[in-house]
């Protein structure tokens, strides 16, 4: 008889693995907090770094972020209004999650490749 593979891992419904994987599950989110990881970015230098993202699907990933309290916004009252996002203290403490993702990511581009 096979042994499961995770027998050690007890992921029922609503488990912390669960939780956590729903704070970044949308397409972009992991790619935003990854370029904020150096400081404060604008709106639309984010939706240059992040290449095909539509404007109305980063505003909506970075209003789920927020409302997650992973970033921050600060708007600079001025003419034009100035918008930059920054990651929050609890977001900071995704960033070794999301470099370990890169750095698999990285190492694994030829699954990529396939596709």
């Amino acid at each position: 008889m096979l042994k499961p593979r995770h027998s050690r891992l007890d992921c029922a419904p609503g488990c912390a693995v669960e939780a956590a994987i729903s704070l970044i599950d949308g397409k972009w989110k992991a790619v935003i907090l990854y370029h904020l990881q150096d400081g404060p970015v604008r709106f639309n230098e984010l939706r240059r770094r992040s290449g095909s993202v539509t404007q109305r699907m980063l505003t909506n990933q970075l209003r789920e972020l927020e409302a997650d309290g992973l970033i921050e916004r600060e708007i600079f009252v001025q003419v034009p209004p100035r918008v930059e996002y920054r990651l929050s203290d609890r977001g900071g403490t995704l960033l070794p999650i999301i470099e370990a993702l890169k750095a698999w990511g990285d190492a694994n581009m030829d699954l990529f490749a396939r596709r």
